[in-house]
């Protein structure tokens, strides 16, 4: 089988579980080194085993990635581990279902700490040893709730996404004549813990109103961002990729 991230090394947030861990799975299976992370040790450790019985090495750390610290230790331990950071994978985040007038402040403030600010710190503590070898590659995951009003997700959710949007925008443009190429995923719905806990209507509700008729896969996200994340796309810098089945083209 091919391994296109082969001599590659990446930093996965939110890892343990759902999407980044597909992530995390798929880039250990095309060969990077990787390096986890979550906020249950438990989750990471069991992961870290799985991944290293595919042939490559694997770190990780537990923490709030809405805490500048936690960006700065897994840009410590990747550079200390393997010497480089070529792909940086942020995709720690939340999400939650308030109305706008039941949404209470503390929501707002801890939805962009993790969801918005987490991403920023992360690429802030990452970039400069990119910019010090003038290569990398940079994938946020948003959602496609941040380009269209969502009817089952809290304003902050959204915000916080499109927040992400524009910051990859902005990235891009900034480093990409230092060769590092900055893009976003924008999942739609998605099979993961959240969904099961759906009513067969609801998820009857959400199937019929996808063109493809069936939900995502974690896989499904997994290999766009292995595309991004590979040479196979050199040329693309700046897009919010959607991977949702066709409920929102744009």
């Amino acid at each position: 089988m091919s391994q296109l991230l082969k001599g590659k090394t990446a930093i996965i947030t939110g890892s343990s579980r759902g999407i980044g861990r597909a992530i995390a799975q798929t880039f250990a299976e095309n060969g990077a080194d990787l390096v986890i992370h979550g906020t249950r040790k438990s989750a990471l450790e069991e992961l870290q085993y799985q991944i290293l019985k595919s042939g490559v090495r694997c770190e990780y750390i537990a923490g709030d990635i809405g805490d500048y610290t936690t960006a700065q230790r897994l840009t410590e331990i990747c550079l200390q581990t393997y010497g480089k950071i070529d792909i940086l994978v942020n995709n720690a985040g939340i999400n939650s279902r308030y109305s706008f007038t039941d949404l209470p402040l503390e929501e707002w403030d801890n939805m962009l700490r993790i969801n918005l600010t987490g991403v920023f710190y992360a690429c802030k503590c990452v970039v400069p040893s990119m910019l010090e070898r003038k290569s990398g590659c940079i994938i946020n995951m948003s959602s496609s709730a941040g380009k269209t009003a969502h009817p089952n997700a809290s304003i902050c959710y959204g915000v916080s996404k499109a927040g992400i949007n524009s910051l990859t925008q902005k990235l891009a443009y900034d480093l990409a004549p230092s060769g590092i190429r900055v893009n976003a995923v924008c999942p739609g719905p998605i099979e993961t813990d959240m969904s099961l806990q759906w009513t067969p209507e609801y998820r009857e509700k959400a199937l019929s109103a996808i063109p493809l008729r069936r939900l995502g896969k974690g896989l499904d996200v997994a290999n766009v961002a292995l595309f991004l994340a590979s040479d196979l796309s050199d040329f693309i810098v700046g897009e919010s990729i959607n991977v949702n089945g066709g409920k929102y083209m744009n």
